[in-house]
């Protein structure tokens, strides 16, 4: 029994910890990095299985081309700020229902070429804010029920379809009344319930990929055209096979609704259908035809429409056109009575390498040309522009970049009798070098020759141009000067500074990224008086001191010149320790920035210091105390190696050296006192007193007499002190004056405090009133002394004298007399 409810209360512990620590969804999932300083998060290609984790305030999350298959619940559970998701191009066939439950500001959303057999509305239901979606490229075979997109009211752009669907149904895409852009792939449909897609209006583009219904069931492919079509809707045709009439049919109910803007994309054409096309588009007010990524299989015989009416054809537009009987088509001739209508025509790259100057002359109206990515050179480009003639009277935009040009003379020769000639596009082309003159039309204010190989500028440019790209050359300065610039592109070239802004008077926006800048400042801005936008990004910086607190300034708004690119492309390429750092993230400190000022301040500093603590050390007398200490340490050495020596000599029974009764410590100027007074007084027998000890002569040492010629004074000082039982100190100004005073008082202050020497080895003799405040304050031994010990005053009166010399001797004699 004990046993079991051991068990049971076991199992509850278990549980209790599974239910007091639950599941941490994001362990063991990956993690994803890659997050730039706007919140921008680029995971894709990344090999990732399932949905990465990644930092809660990103606003922007792409996750295409990986492998993820299933999203689930609490995958991107607290990404309530994020406003782009991508899933394209992984392997997706699970969405569980609530899996984007939280992203209630998210605007834009791909789940584009994935597994996704059925669409559920309840993936949207939450997502109220949600502006694009694009679910093309899945396996889904209907849109769903219910209505799919039924809550996505702020929707503006929607993408659907792909090679399974099958079927629309009228209710589809209810709750969807407003789009900017409609894309339906539907190239395999086989039902449509007229009506489906006719609820959303207004509509700004539809693109319809109808390929099957186009070959087997135009009724399907015109019941969808009938509802998509209007006016001011640009209508977009893609994937289309058009072999005949019959394939041409569905264009009808586009031609009924009056389509103004018609464009056809990876379409297969003959010449039977483009003379159909002509005709079902007759008199229809059709101002754009577009045709991009055309294969033309027909001969160019196309005479059996010129009678009809497209006289409001404004653009006209060819793009990457190949034609299959290259040798046997005869030409665009025989659509000349097109030509002389619309007032933009681009043929590009459809393989041209030349218009003749008859199809050039049936331009009338032509004011656009794009005749770009072509086989132009300068020889056929002679002829399309009828060797400068001034053939294409109206003509404001030119664009032949992309071609086989050389020569820039003989282009500003064609050009220059086009009068209202305002843009000029011949980039990527073969220039590489630029005549000292050349004659353009007045008008020209826009030229385009980036991507040449020109190394020099030469004033063959004209002077009235207002935009410049001369971007992607070889570049290394400018010099010429243009009064009415206003824009000019240097990109990728190999400026080394910033041109003088004194050339373009009017300048308000530069590009000069990619080059080889080093730095720019101030100054160089001031040059350019309407500066206001530049792009200096993607250069060669050197991060110096005046660089980067000038740009940090500049990239935050500080100045008259905005910096238009982002901060991350202003990075440093030297000095090494900061190479590949941002410059907005550089500290440069005051040591580095300052070397010279911060050397000399240090210098200042450390003379400053120096010179105020020379002077407290002389205040202090510090100095004075080192050297007397470091003479004492070397007197005791020398008096050790003299005791030593006595000892050898008594043991030898040798004759000691000398002993005195009292050292004399005096100043020199004191000398005659000394010698006159106090020598002959001690020195000699005085009268009897009947006290034999107190008349007996005393053995005075002088340092005049008694120093041993050829040693140090110190040795001798200390070695005076040794052999005398007591020093006397003659004071008096001159004392307190005299260094050697100061050894003396100073050794003799050691001296009593080392040995067997008594307290009261010192007797002061004040040879003249000194009070111990008139003595120095370095006399520090001095002014303690006269604090401590009783000192004698010579007497100025005769009779008191001998009073002084008895006490004197009394003093002398010590133990003696005891």
């Amino acid at each position: 029994m004990r046993q079991q409810t051991s068990t049971i209360l076991l199992l509850f512990f278990f549980v209790f910890l599974c239910w007091a620590q639950p599941s941490r969804p994001d362990e063991g999932r990956p993690s994803c990095d890659r997050c730039d300083m706007h919140l921008l998060c680029n995971c894709s290609h990344e090999g990732f299985t399932v949905v990465p984790t990644v930092t809660e305030r990103a606003l922007a999350f792409d996750l295409s081309f990986n492998n993820i298959n299933v999203v689930n619940d609490d995958d991107l559970t607290g990404h309530t700020q994020l406003k782009v998701l991508s899933l394209q191009g992984n392997r997706l066939a699970v969405i569980r229902l609530s899996a984007f439950d939280h992203l209630f500001n998210l605007e834009e959303l791909d789940l584009s070429d994935n597994e996704l057999n059925v669409l559920n509305h309840k993936w949207f239901s939450q997502l109220a804010a949600l502006q694009k979606l694009n679910l093309l490229a899945n396996p889904y075979s209907c849109v769903g029920s219910p209505p799919v997109f039924q809550g996505l009211v702020n929707l503006r752009r929607l993408a659907f379809g792909g090679p399974h669907l099958k079927m629309l149904k009228r209710g589809d895409l209810s709750g969807v009344t407003e789009l900017e852009e409609l894309i339906v792939h539907a190239n395999n449909l086989t039902g449509y319930e007229s009506g489906a897609l006719a609820s959303i209006w207004p509509l700004g583009r539809v693109s319809l990929s109808l390929y099957e219904p186009f070959l087997t069931n135009t009724t399907l492919a015109s019941a969808v055209l009938a509802d998509v079509s209007y006016p001011e809707t640009p209508l977009i045709l893609e994937d289309l096979r058009l072999d005949g009439n019959q394939s041409v049919q569905p264009l009808r109910e586009a031609a009924k609704r009056r389509v103004r803007y018609l464009t056809f994309r990876n379409v297969w054409i003959s010449d039977e259908a483009i003379v159909d096309i002509l005709v079902v588009l007759d008199g229809v007010p059709v101002t754009s035809i577009s045709v991009e990524g055309v294969t033309l299989m027909g001969r160019g015989k196309w005479e059996k429409a010129s009678w009809t009416d497209h006289k409001g054809i404004d653009e006209f537009l060819v793009k990457n056109i190949e034609v299959l009987p290259l040798f046997q088509f005869v030409s665009f001739l025989q659509l000349s009575f097109l030509l002389k209508y619309p007032r933009k025509v681009s043929v590009i790259n459809a393989k041209v390498f030349v218009m003749p100057c008859a199809t050039s002359g049936l331009l009338v109206n032509l004011q656009y040309l794009d005749l770009s990515d072509n086989l132009l050179t300068d020889l056929t480009l002679v002829e399309t522009l009828c060797d400068g003639a001034g053939t294409l009277e109206d003509l404001r935009v030119l664009n032949i970049s992309g071609n086989a040009l050389k020569s820039l003379s003989t282009m500003s020769r064609l050009v220059k009798k086009l009068y209202k000639l305002t843009h000029l596009d011949i980039s990527r082309t073969g220039y590489s070098s630029m005549p000292q003159h050349c004659s353009w039309p007045s008008t020209l204010r826009f030229l385009n020759i980036s991507g040449a190989k020109l190394t020099k500028i030469t004033p063959c440019l004209p002077a009235t141009l207002e935009v410049l790209d001369l971007s992607n050359n070889n570049l290394k300065d400018f010099t010429l000067a243009l009064p009415s610039l206003q824009e000019l592109q240097l990109s990728g070239n190999k400026f080394l500074r910033l041109p003088s802004g004194s050339l373009f008077p009017n300048l308000q926006t530069m590009t000069i990224q990619s080059n080889t800048l080093g730095f720019f400042g101030h100054s160089d801005l001031q040059e350019y008086k309407r500066l206001q936008n530049l792009q200096a990004g993607q250069n060669k910086f050197v991060c110096s001191c005046e660089f980067v607190p000038f740009l940090q300034q500049t990239l935050k708004g500080g100045g008259d010149v905005h910096l238009t690119d982002r901060e991350e492309n202003y990075v440093c390429d030297s000095p090494f320790d900061l190479q590949g750092q941002p410059v907005v993230e550089v500290f440069l400190s005051v040591v580095v920035c300052h070397q010279v000022l911060f050397v000399s301040v240090c210098c200042v500093v450390t003379l400053l210091v120096g010179v105020l603590v020379w002077i407290l050390l002389l205040r202090l007398h510090a100095f004075w105390y080192l050297k007397m200490t470091w003479a004492w340490l070397k007197a005791k050495q020398s008096s050790r190696r003299r005791r030593q020596r006595q000892q050898l000599l008594a043991e030898d029974n040798s004759e000691g050296l000398l002993s005195f009764d009292a050292f004399v410590s005096y100043s020199d100027r004191d000398a005659t006192w000394v010698e006159n007074f106090l020598v002959p007084e001690l020195e000699e027998p005085g009268e009897t007193d009947g006290d034999s000890r107190s008349s007996r002569p005393l053995n005075l040492c002088l340092h005049k007499r008694d120093f041993l010629p050829g040693h140090w004074i110190v040795d001798n000082i200390m070695s005076a002190m040794e052999r005398s039982r007591r020093t006397v100190f003659i004071l008096s100004e001159n004392f307190v004056q005299s260094d050697w005073c100061r050894y003396e008082l100073d050794f003799s202050h050691f001296w009593m405090f080392d040995g067997n020497v008594g307290r009261d080895a010192a007797i002061l003799i004040l040879l003249e009133p000194l009070s111990k405040d008139d003595v120095p304050k370095r006399f520090c031994k001095l002014r303690k002394l006269m604090n401590s010990t009783t000192y004698l005053e010579w007497p100025q009166e005769e009779e008191r004298r001998g009073e002084f010399w008895r006490c004197l001797r009394q003093a002398l004699r010590g133990e003696d007399d005891d």
